[in-house]
Order: structure tokens, then sequence, then C-alpha cells
């Protein structure tokens, strides 16, 4: 009783407060909100009527719930005395202390009414009311609200009042929890409470779908139909520009929408079981569930390749995937303001979301211990990524399949890269495959989360291909007896002085290193063209963003970059400050940002910590020799490509698969290696040049392995003083004049 009869006590004495706050005189109002003391309105005060109100709502806080008889007395004095007054000072001419008085009298006729209400007929109410029954069947009617809902939004205000009388059948679960003082008690309520409000969240969601499906024309018409106004724009061109039946119908769809966020905002903060519900907030979750259901059919829809068709069908999906998402990114950023929520951050948001679980759930083939779904930290119960099922054999969704249609097109086996003009051609018909744009269409399309979600598969796959070499290597490589006899040979041939080497002994060595070649060694060359090849792409990848984020946020480029070198500095003074949990978190996070801004260099990194293998420099050096032959230098391209297109090698992927697999051991790997191939070029050509018939022409293979070298020193980023300490300038000059 005392509950029902403090709500409207509590009210009408709000309101007689404000009819004397209207009596108070305008300077004393500018004065109690410190604004100074101009008048506000020429409304003269009245001191009476202002004491008047005063006596008014000290009566009423002297009310006493408790003495219901005589409390009911002084109420039903006090709406004539409302009424009395109204008539007889002439306030009808003023609107706001009229509509207060009007609020005024009907609290108190509500307080009358709920004051006689017995607590008996309490009871009555709360058994008649009682929803426990409704768990089972309320979902029966979730079609019937939605299109309520969807025929008059405003419906939602109406559905508060079924929500909270829902909320009152978590009263029965509970009622022999507490009366047992169980400690489960707040478990119970919080799961029953979650329950209530995932439906809740089922039946509101109607309004985002209605959203995005009115946003869909929207997108429709400002991508197909409407033009964007130039710059300039002559007089007479102006009606070319107008559509203005199509920006009507635009309009139109707008005030819908609006209508729509109206019904949803409109339903207040809400109470459902121990959850507070806020409106605004469900509907920002409800259009994040929408627009991350649109984004990731788009991309799964959109991102489907056929191998068989030539030409590849890459560019074409991928401007097809730009149309879409520039149309939905568009149009959701034309409805922010009128669904009162930040378009752009929750876009960001929400692809980099999309994108990296997909990443996550596709990098677990390469992975030890997956990562389950429920585990993922990108998924979300409230806001749930959708899984598709797997379209081919090989990729889980769909960055997979963008990752190996790059890698497919652009296969050194069947391609030729130029490094100048970072282009890959066609090594039978020399036609071009892919240029630098199609790096800038990947941004384009996909995002700056995806073209950075494609440069982490690639890593993986690198990871992948680092321990199939290792293993063969290690396993069966050096396990062949006639493959240890002549890595210990090229290193008894390197170990004599200049002048004991002779041509027939060079012969002797290089013969069956060419001819005798095992098994396995075709497929390490594989492997390391195709770490190569995935180098070359990251590289690329690494280029456009820095490019892009050179161009859009200079500043911030410049911060990373800052930060970046004294962190360096920093490492070079105390390398082990860094090793601590706390400090390791800083240079991780660094790392994030430095990749998302394109700030590295994948020829660099470090994709494996492992054990060095037994004579790995040595083995690098008679792998270098065996394919050798299939080499020849290009002059055009300035590089080493094919001697034939069936021997299915590329030199610059080779090139950097092998810089890549030599930085994953000791930091003086890459040196030594290059020590021991001057070396052995030195060794050479002092063989061939000190005997008898010795020819003034250049060895071809002295040839290759010197042009190896110099794409190495250019790739790595290394001095040339690793050459020259070993090779004397005249035989490089010599070198750079033939290809000239």
């Amino acid at each position: 009783m005392l509950l029902v009869t403090t709500t409207p006590f509590l009210r009408v004495t709000l309101v007689i407060l404000r009819l004397e706050t209207k009596c108070l005189r305008p300077i004393d109002i500018a004065k109690m909100h410190g604004y100074g003391n101009k008048p506000l309105t020429r409304i003269e005060p009245d001191s009476s009527l202002q004491e008047w109100f005063a006596t008014l709502a000290n009566q009423i806080k002297s009310l006493d719930p408790d003495q219901i008889k005589s409390s009911n007395r002084k109420t039903i004095q006090m709406i004539k005395a409302l009424d009395e007054i109204q008539d007889f000072h002439q306030l009808e001419g003023n609107i706001q202390v009229k509509q207060h008085l009007i609020d005024a009298r009907k609290f108190l006729c509500c307080m009358l009414k709920t004051s006689d209400v017995k607590e008996h007929i309490l009871i009555t109410l709360q058994l008649i009311g009682d929803l426990s029954y409704a768990w089972l069947i309320i979902d029966s009617f979730t079609k019937y609200m939605q299109q309520g809902i969807q025929k008059d939004p405003t419906l939602v205000i109406k559905l508060r009042a079924t929500f909270l009388k829902l909320a009152s059948a978590l009263d029965m679960p509970l009622l022999r929890i507490n009366q047992a003082t169980s400690p489960d008690l707040v478990p119970v309520s919080q799961y029953y409470s979650s329950e209530l409000v995932s439906y809740v969240r089922k039946v509101l969601h109607i309004i985002p779908d209605s959203l995005f499906r009115l946003m869909s024309r929207i997108i429709e018409l400002q991508t197909n139909q409407i033009q964007e106004l130039p710059t300039h724009l002559a007089k007479d061109q102006l009606r070319s520009y107008a559509f203005l039946e199509e920006r009507y119908e635009v309009s139109k769809l707008t005030h819908s929408i609006s209508v729509f966020t109206e019904g949803m905002l409109m339903m207040k903060t809400t109470l459902v079981g121990i959850i507070q519900i806020d409106p605004k907030k469900l509907l920002e979750d409800g259009i994040r569930k929408e627009l991350v259901i649109q984004v990731a059919k788009a991309l799964h829809h959109g991102l489907v390749f056929n191998p068989r068709v030539k030409p590849s069908e890459l560019v074409p999906k991928l401007k097809s995937i730009f149309n879409t998402m520039d149309g939905l990114r568009r149009s959701f950023e034309y409805i922010q303001d009128y669904v009162c929520i930040y378009g752009l951050k929750i876009w960001q948001e929400e692809v980099s979301r999309i994108v990296s679980y997909n990443v996550e759930q596709e990098c677990n083939a390469f992975m030890r211990h997956k990562v389950l779904e429920w585990e993922s930290i990108y998924q979300s119960k409230t806001i749930p990524v959708p899984k598709f099922p797997p379209i081919d054999q090989f990729s889980v969704n769909f960055i997979g399949r963008l990752t190996r249609e790059i890698l497919r097109i652009t296969d050194p086996r069947l391609t030729i890269y130029v490094n100048s003009s970072r282009t890959w051609y066609d090594n039978k018909s020399h036609g071009e495959i892919i240029d630098p744009k199609l790096f800038k269409l990947l941004l384009k399309s996909t995002g700056t989360a995806g073209i950075n979600g494609l440069d982490r598969l690639l890593s993986f796959m690198i990871v992948s291909e680092l321990g199939k070499i290792e293993s063969l290597i290690e396993k069966q490589l050096l396990n062949e007896k006639w493959w240890h006899e002549t890595v210990i040979n090229v290193n008894n041939f390197l170990s004599k002085n200049d002048c004991d080497v002779t041509t027939n002994q060079t012969v002797k060595l290089q013969s069956p290193v060419a001819t005798r070649a095992p098994r396995t060694l075709p497929i390490i060359t594989e492997s390391l063209m195709k770490i190569g090849q995935m180098q070359l792409i990251k590289s690329n990848i690494a280029f456009e963003l820095r490019d892009s984020c050179n161009y859009q946020s200079r500043s911030l480029r410049s911060a990373y970059e800052t930060f970046n070198e004294a962190l360096l500095t920093e490492l070079k003074r105390d390398p082990e400050k860094y090793l601590a949990k706390e400090e390791s978190a800083l240079v991780y996070e660094l790392t994030n940002y430095l990749e998302w801004s394109g700030i590295t260099d994948p020829y660099s990194k470090i994709y494996v910590g492992s054990n060095l293998p037994p004579y790995m420099d040595l083995v690098c050096l008679v792998i270098v020799i065996t394919c050798n032959s299939k080499f020849a230098y290009l002059d055009p391209i300035h590089g080493l490509t094919a001697k034939r297109p069936i021997d299915g090698v590329d030199g610059l992927p080779f090139v950097a698969g092998l810089l890549t697999l030599l930085r994953q051991y000791r930091s003086d790997m890459v040196k030594r290696f290059i020590s021991l191939l001057c070396r052995y070029i030195k060794s050479t050509i002092d063989a061939q040049y000190s005997s008898i018939n010795r020819s003034n022409d250049f060895p071809v293979e002295m040839f290759n392995d010197l042009a190896i070298l110099e794409q190495l020193i250019g790739l790595g980023g290394l001095p040339k003083t690793f050459i020259t300490e070993y090779i004397p300038n005249y035989v490089i000059d010599q070198f750079h004049s033939f290809h000239r």
C-alpha cells in the first residue's frame, strides 16, 4: 500500500514546487542559476501566489500514507483549492502554469484512488497477472509483435510493459531459493535475466532489420541512380544532376528510418530482472548485429573464385566487392545522424572484427592449438560473426580463398616478377597478370583490416613452408650419404687457398652437384620460391599500407616511426630490459600498430625460432649451385628468370626465399652465406683464368651467382662491402658491363 501511494505523492509534490518556481521573480531565477540579473520573461511576479503554492507543497509533504482517512480529506480539499485558484486568479492565460495545475490535480486524484486499494486486491492482481507460464508460449507471439512494430514503431513503448511483466515470471523460480538463503540466488537470477534480455533483443531486432531493408534501397539509389555533384557545375547542367524523384524517395526512406529509431528510443531505460536495458545501447547492438550479417554475407558470397576460368576472376570480383562495401558504407554514413550513432566508429570496429575472426579461423590449419569459436576474442554472443560452411577443400572462409587465388595467379613456376615495376608477367606470353593497382583495389574493397588480415595469413603460410624445409634438410637431405659427402667436398674446396684451386677440381666439384641432385632438392627449391613469392606479396602490401597511412594520417605515421626508433635505440642499450612481461607487452602492441601502418620490412622478420641445422650455410650454397643452371639473366628486367619456361623457376622469388630462410637462424648467417658464395665465385673464376685453355668470356654460372648476390644485397638492405670484401671491384665492374 505504501509503495502504490508514494509515487503519485512524489509527483504532485514536484508539480507544486514547479508552480512555486513559476511564481518567482525572473531576476531571482536568474540569480539562482548564476546567469546575471537580466529578466527572462515579462510576466510580473506575484508574491502572494508564491507563498500560497509554497504552503500547499508543505501540506503535501506532511501527508501521512498510514493515516488514510485524514490524508484523503486533505487531498480532496487541495483538489478543490487548485480548481478555485485557477479561476479566481485567472491563470488560464499562462499555458505553463495551467498545465502544471492540471498535472497536480491528476496526480492528487490518482493518490485518492490508489490509497483505497486494499492489500488483498493487490495479492489478487498479482496472482491474476502471474506470467510464469509465459516462458513456454511467449515465443509464439514474437512474429505478431514484430509485425506490429513494422506497422507502427511507437508500439515499442507498449511492449515495455510486456517486458516488465515478463520479468515477474522470475519471481517463482527465485522464491524458494531466496527463502532458503542459498548463495545460488545471484547466478540463477543472472541466468534468467540474461535469457529474458536475449528474448527482448530477438523481438526488437526487427527494428535494425527494417532499417537495413530501407537502407538497401538507399544504397541502390545512391550508388546506381543519383550522381554526386561535381565541384564546379554549369547552370544549364543543374537539371541533369537534380534527380528530384530519386532524392524524394531517399527522403521518404530516411524519414521511415528516423521513425523506427524514434520508436526504439522512446522506450525508456528498463530493468529486466537484475539487468538494466538501455534502449540506445539495444538499438546500437541491433544495428551492429545486422551490419555484421550484411558485411559477412557480402564478403562470403563475393569472394568465390573459379580456378579454371582464364583470365582470373580476381579483379572483377574485387571491384564488385568494392561497389557493395562502398555503397553500404556511404549509406551507413548517411543515416548515422538519423539513428544517433557513431557510424564510422561502428563500421571500422565491426569490419575489423569480421576480418580478424575469419583470419583466426583460417590460421587454425597452421596451428597446433586451435582457437575454438567460443574461445575467440573476436566472437560475441550478443553480436555474433556468422560462420559459413567452406566452399572448397582448401580454404575455411573468404580470406583463405582470396589469399590462395592471389598465390595461384602469381605462382613463380608460371610467372616472372619484375621488381622495378612491382608487376607479375606470364613466363610464356609475357603478358601482364598483376600490377600494383591490384593492392590498391584490395585496400579499397576489404579495407585496412582486410589487407592486414591477408598479410597475417601469409605469415602463417611462410612459417609452415619454413618448417617443411627444415624437416626435409634435417631428416632426409643430410641423412643421404652422397649429399653429406658433397657438402663436405664443397667445404674442403672453399677452405683451400686460391692458388691451389685448378679447373679440374672445379669441374669435378660442379659436375656431381649438378647431375646427381637428390629427389628432395626440387621440393626444397619449390618451397623456397613459395616463401619468396609470399614475401614479395607481403612487401607490396606493406608498401600500400605505408603509402595510404602517409596520405591519410601523416602525423600518426611520424609518431609511430619516432616511437619505433626510440624503442630500438633503447633495446640496443639494454636488450634484456624488454624481456620482462610488462615491457614485452609494449613491444607487442607497438608491433601490431606498425604492421597496420605498413611500417615494417617482411625480409627482416623472424618467423620461426629453431635450432641451427648443421651446415646450414653450406646447404644453401649447394642449393644455389644446383639451381644455377636453370636461371638466365634477362636484360629488360635486370634480373634472373627461368632459362626455359618448363624449368618452373623465377629468380627474385628464389632469392627472397633464400634470404628469409637464412635470417631465421643466427644473426650472421646471411653474412656467412655471402662470404661462402663470394669465395666460391672467386675460386671458380681464378681456376678458369689460370688454366691453359682459358676463355675471355665471363662464366655463365658465375654471372648468375653474382646476380643472386646483387639481388640478395638489395632485398636485405645489406652493405655492398659484404661482396667487395671477397670479390675484387674489377670483377663486379665486368659483371655490370655485361648486362648494360
